[in-house]
């Protein structure tokens, strides 16, 4: 018989958790159909596990029927754990084996779920304990915190204004690829030559100096990208 614990150790439990949380994060609640697309299964069975995950004592979300799901305390600290060692994981991935960063995203999820705590503080250890993935996602410490996130989306940024990439919030495969051969990268400095006054679409220069690259982004691609003045 299943208890508890084993329904709170499990690998579909550990995706549902995160899941709610990055939707959580994102609209302060996670609703059913976005829970579906996201972990792709259907609508029904997102609801049967919200049910199950609500029933358990003690209980990790709170759910109500057509008003979605949040985290409870226990629930964040479990999402925040997995989500820990994920990023760990693309960061290990991306600077010790060399991985580019549109390719960390699938491995980590695979691992994710095996990693012991004493391995998650060794990686942690052997990379000096990086505040940020490859993305520039933010990881959360031991105990949970997550290191502060300053920024705005890049489609917000002044004409003519400096600023550095701070954190690309893309997980597709082929999106990324299409960033990095863009120039688009963690750490560069961009600036915006033109927005469209029809889709919002921009003209970007990267790098400083009237030499740098120049790349053109759709509205939402800048709105997923954040950056920093500089």
């Amino acid at each position: 018989m299943e208890t508890a614990a084993d329904l709170m150790r499990s690998d579909t439990v550990e995706d549902y958790l995160k899941a709610i949380y990055i939707l959580q994060e994102k609209h302060g609640r996670a609703k059913t159909s976005a829970l579906s697309e996201r972990l792709g299964v259907t609508p029904g069975s997102v609801t049967d596990m919200l049910k199950r995950l609500a029933g358990q004592k003690p209980c990790l979300v709170l759910y109500q029927s057509h008003h979605g799901v949040s985290l409870t305390a226990l629930g964040t600290r479990q999402a925040l754990a997995v989500i820990r060692r994920h990023r760990l994981l693309e960061t290990f991935l991306h600077e010790v084996l060399g991985y580019a960063w549109d390719e960390v995203h699938s491995e980590a999820e695979r691992l994710e779920h095996c990693l012991s705590d004493r391995l998650t503080a060794a990686i942690a250890d052997y990379l000096h304990h990086p505040e940020r993935d490859p993305h520039g996602d933010p990881i959360p410490s031991p105990d949970g915190k997550l290191p502060s996130t300053g920024g705005h989306p890049l489609s917000e940024l002044a004409i003519d204004s400096p600023a550095r990439i701070t954190r690309v919030r893309l997980q597709d495969e082929t999106a990324l690829r299409y960033l990095a051969q863009k120039g688009i990268a963690i750490g560069e400095t961009v600036q915006i030559l033109e927005r469209s006054p029809l889709d919002g679409q921009i003209r970007l220069q990267l790098g400083r100096g009237q030499k740098g690259q120049t790349a053109s982004l759709g509205q939402g691609v800048a709105a997923a990208i954040d950056v920093e003045s500089v």
